[in-house]
């Protein structure tokens, strides 16, 4: 990409300003990075921290959120498919050469794809500013961000309603759709039943359970990674079956989705925020750590 580390500072400046309350608009994305942050060792928190514009002051959960705002901009157009998978209606399945492309066949065109290829570029920063192939700033952005979206379930869905974007319903008591319920509403829901609306209150009790509580057996596996390639295609393969199970399953257009639709989702949406959270700390851990044997199993094909 052309742009300079210099302009693309400049650029989220002007970005920030511009949609300022949108810039939090997806919590899920915003508890996921912050989860990762405080996870991070000296070596990729320092790391994290460089390449991150002054303005935000070290915090990468304020523009975890940048590649959503972008993705229909002229520059960044390309990147629209890199946030989702279409699978087969049904197959309940995902297969990474079957699945991850564009609406054009382009290969590699997915939010497991492009993990990949933003994480083979993070591998690059120890080789510093003489190595200007890419602009590092994106590529832990999107990696953050991505790392979001392939532990939101309705991302790796069915192409015929594409991850439940077209299945129109109602959450409670206004108009939403399938989709959106998994991104926003159970969690927006969530923070307004048990926390009086505090976000960070809800990201704490996430953390809670797998610091010392209901998860807190489960992490070490969570973070078990030789291969990224293997690794993304268990995240997506989980959010696949998620979505099945638990996602589309009774669900019929038109329907209204209510106290029994949330309670029995919420604790999979905070425990996907969580193992999404998990994971992108030891990606970026591991990336930024300084160790080339860790890196060559991080980005072997």
């Amino acid at each position: 990409m052309a742009f300079s580390s210099s302009c693309f500072v400049s650029f989220l400046g002007f970005l920030f300003i511009l949609n300022g309350v949108q810039a939090w608009s997806k919590e899920g994305h915003v508890m996921t990075c912050k989860i990762a942050q405080e996870l991070l060792a000296p070596d990729a928190a320092h790391a994290v921290r460089m390449l991150l514009p002054d303005y935000v002051k070290g915090n990468l959960s304020a523009l975890c959120v940048w590649p959503d705002q972008i993705r229909h901009w002229y520059r960044y157009r390309w990147t629209s498919p890199l946030h989702f998978i279409d699978t087969p209606d049904d197959a309940c399945s995902f297969d990474y050469s079957r699945d991850c492309h564009d609406t054009h066949g382009g290969k590699d065109m997915c939010v497991a794809g492009a993990i990949r290829n933003f994480t083979t570029q993070l591998s690059h920063y120890h080789e510093g500013s003489s190595d200007r192939r890419y602009n590092m700033t994106e590529a832990l952005l999107f990696v953050s961000h991505f790392m979001g979206d392939i532990h939101q379930p309705m991302h790796v869905g069915f192409t015929s309603d594409e991850g439940g974007n077209t299945i129109d319903l109602r959450w409670f008591r206004h108009k939403s759709n399938l989709h959106h319920v998994w991104d926003r509403e159970i969690i927006l829901t969530a923070a307004a039943q048990f926390f009086d609306k505090d976000m960070e209150s809800l990201r704490k009790a996430i953390q809670a359970n797998f610091t010392h509580g209901l998860w807190s057996d489960d992490v070490t596996s969570w973070k078990d990674c030789d291969d990224i390639s293997a690794c993304v295609n268990k995240y997506a393969k989980e959010s696949i079956k998620l979505a099945c199970k638990w996602g589309y399953k009774g669900v019929d257009a038109g329907e209204t989705l209510s106290d029994d639709y949330f309670n029995s989702r919420m604790p999979i949406v905070m425990k996907r925020i969580a193992q999404g959270g998990v994971r992108l700390s030891m990606i970026l851990n591991r990336v930024f750590g300084g160790s080339s044997s860790i890196e060559d199993a991080l980005v072997a094909t």
